[in-house]
């Protein structure tokens, strides 16, 4: 949550320290606790504090262990425990109260750049060495945690907070057409190394960068493992073995004095909440978990109300609604809070995040999601072929045998689910759209661009390959960055403890029968632990879609009627985007809304450039 920025002069010139701490001082809305610089000749480090763990109370960033190696990060390492216990092996003292950013420290005077390998958690931060001259960052395994950087000229600039970079004189606001083209087709940028801005990059998940001269060197630490497969003799080691790693995975996410918890009436963040309340009563009887709950009572037929009001009284926590009936589409899109670093597709849900997140940060600083179990407990058809093919029938009985008494059916074999999701990609696949600029689409080649993305990639891992796919899709680091306080402008951090290292790696590791199918395993773990109408619910998309209720509504007539900014004309003819009101196609309407949406964006981006 906390902000961080690094600058390195390429060419030795002293850093301006008025710049870095205007840059710092941007990030404050993210770091209110506490604003510091750092700056040694041609490098400088700044930090916005927003303490968030225990650990951090009394926290000072930048910091060092030793004068030479300083750090500057928004990082918060789980596994404490059992890092602490294997730097004490490496005769490091001292270090149980020691602050995630120190144990970071410590861990790289120990293994180098290697110890990116010894950490598990939600990072990005930024180290410099003065001993080596050279600068290291990393990113944490599924991207939680933004980074982005700019290598301009004699500059090489960093931060958490996208429109930080952009106050940098040396950083210019011209597009990066290709990720303008992504959002128009896909609704956000594929390429997870670039952002709508030609001179700002990502840092990818699971990766570093180091730099001590030339262009800065990028490096994978970490990909996720496919083909490793645990298997227990007993069914029940299978339900342990998920709810031990679920319950580290929250506890870790816990290190904070008030929890907020966004609930809707599912399987997935009712479980999060439930596994909170849990630990947080054997640790007192004192303390305070809250749910918050986004509810539809008149413009969408919706149960979220009914069910998570369930989950609430059963643990007999504090639930707050908000109401998004009334909500318009593109409110407040003109507002400085909205006002988003690069395009986002959301035309109804921005607000409304915005309203919660405002609600959240009245009461705490830390909020859990249930996102991550969808991807890793995805069932797959290529288990039974794989089991076959490998002759492994002992496995193949046990699991039928564990399917057919939990489901009362035996699992498909394969083929025919294979057809099921060809034929269901082929319904939600919406189609290219017809209204960009011939100029664009052929320099940018975008209709082959199209194709080769839309394609069945090929698989990777051997027995649970629609879960791998899903969890590691580009799409969830660029969710994760709107959940961001540099998109929301919120001081709210939102932990995802499905997205947990050891328990993503659990979860696509276990046999998919019976555990994946109908989330079977996450089911059998709530039982006594959530209401029964609950831990049974069938997992079903929202009961309607509130943009096309909204088509509906006269007030949203103005939508086929919007005038094209002068910046949208070198990407989208105006004149061939197809009306949106009356449609009852989703995958179509949301395709015709991006041009909308970018609009807006190209719109109102100058009038609060940082």
């Amino acid at each position: 949550m906390s902000g961080i920025v690094g600058l390195i002069n390429t060419n030795g010139a002293p850093v301006d320290q008025t710049l870095l701490q205007r840059m710092t001082d941007f990030m404050a809305f993210r770091g209110p606790d506490a604003q510091e610089i750092w700056c040694d000749g041609h490098v400088g480090l700044g930090h916005t504090m927003m303490r968030t763990t225990t650990e951090s109370l009394h926290e000072r960033q930048p910091c060092s262990l030793d004068g030479k190696v300083w750090i500057t990060g928004d990082a918060r390492v789980d596994g404490r425990a059992e890092l602490i216990r294997k730097l004490e092996v490496k005769g490091r003292a001292g270090l149980k109260t020691a602050t995630d950013a120190e144990l970071i420290l410590h861990a790289y005077h120990v293994w180098d750049e290697d110890c990116v390998q010894h950490l598990i958690g939600d990072f990005a931060f930024v180290l410099w060495d003065g001993w080596r001259q050279r600068l290291f960052g990393a990113r944490d395994h599924f991207g939680v945690k933004p980074f982005y950087y700019a290598h301009v000229a004699s500059h090489l600039i960093i931060s958490n907070t996208l429109n930080c970079l952009r106050i940098h004189p040396g950083v210019s606001d011209a597009l990066n057409d290709l990720a303008v083209g992504d959002f128009l087709l896909w609704g956000f940028n594929q390429d997870l190394a670039t952002t709508s801005f030609a001179d700002i990059r990502r840092l990818p998940p699971a990766h570093s960068l180091t730099w001590s001269g030339g262009s800065p060197h990028l490096g994978r630490y970490w990909t996720p493992p496919a083909g490793k497969q645990i298997r227990y003799t007993k069914a029940g080691d299978y339900v342990e073995g998920f709810i031990e790693r679920l319950r580290t995975a929250v506890d870790d996410r816990l290190r904070t004095q008030r929890t907020g918890v966004l609930m809707s009436g599912g399987l997935d963040s009712t479980a999060v909440a439930a596994t909170a309340h849990d630990i947080l009563s054997e640790r007192s009887t004192s303390f305070d978990l809250r749910a918050y709950t986004v509810v539809f009572d008149k413009l969408i037929p919706d149960q979220e109300r009914h069910y998570s009001g369930l989950v609430a009284q059963k643990l007999g926590i504090p639930i707050h609604y908000l109401t998004a009936d009334d909500y318009k589409l593109y409110e407040r899109w003109g507002e400085p809070e909205l006002c988003t670093p690069e395009p986002l597709n959301e035309p109804f849900a921005a607000a409304v995040v915005n309203d919660q997140y405002r609600q959240v940060a009245a009461h705490c600083r830390v909020a859990l999601s249930g996102y991550g179990a969808d991807p890793a407990l995805r069932g797959s058809s290529s288990y039974v072929p794989f089991l076959m093919k490998h002759l492994h029938f002992g496995q193949l009985l046990t699991d039928m045998y564990l399917q057919l008494i939990s489901h009362g059916r035996l699992p498909p074999l394969g083929f025919r689910s294979r057809v099921k999701r060809w034929l269901n990609k082929c319904s939600w696949q919406s189609p290219y759209p017809v209204w960009f600029t011939r100029a664009l689409e052929a320099r940018l080649d975008l209709r082959a661009r199209w194709e080769e993305l839309n394609k069945e990639p090929p698989p990777v891992h051997p027995f649970r390959p629609e879960g791998y796919q899903l969890t590691t899709a580009p799409f969830w680091p660029k969710l994760f960055e709107t959940y961001d306080a540099g998109v929301t402008s919120t001081p709210i951090e939102v932990r995802h403890p499905f997205f947990d290292l050891r328990l993503m790696i659990y979860m696509l590791a276990i046999p998919p029968i019976p555990w994946c199918i109908n989330k079977h395993l996450l089911r059998v773990a709530m039982r006594h632990i959530l209401p029964e109408p609950v831990r049974c619910r069938p997992k079903a998309p929202l009961a309607g879609d509130p943009i096309l209720e909204l088509l509906r509504h006269r007030d949203s007539h103005w939508v086929d009627d919007f005038n094209p900014t002068q910046e949208l004309a070198r990407y989208v003819n105006r004149d061939l985007i197809p009306r949106l009101t009356g449609k009852k196609d989703p995958n179509q309407m949301w395709i015709n809304m991006h041009p909308l949406s970018l609009n807006y964006w190209l719109r109102h981006r100058s009038n609060y450039k940082p």
